[in-house]
């Protein structure tokens, strides 16, 4: 199984939901077959780190209390 690769358009999207505290798990579920070390990558500053976090995240994707249990 190959690792899915980080595109541009992720990277906003991964950073604001980092600095939010969204687990990493979350942020790979939003992006199946994303690795956490990608997510890693680009919160290190290893991979776009021209690119900067997004204002706000997409109206879809996972917050705390809107998984049920």
């Amino acid at each position: 199984m190959n690792d899915r690769k980080v595109t541009p358009d992720m990277v906003p999207v991964i950073k604001l939901a980092r600095h939010l505290g969204i687990p990493y798990s979350w942020i790979s579920g939003y992006y199946p077959g994303l690795n956490f070390g990608r997510i890693a990558d680009v919160m290190a500053g290893r991979r776009f780190p021209e690119i900067k976090p997004a204002t706000e995240l997409p109206a879809d994707f996972p917050l705390p209390g809107s998984m049920a249990a």
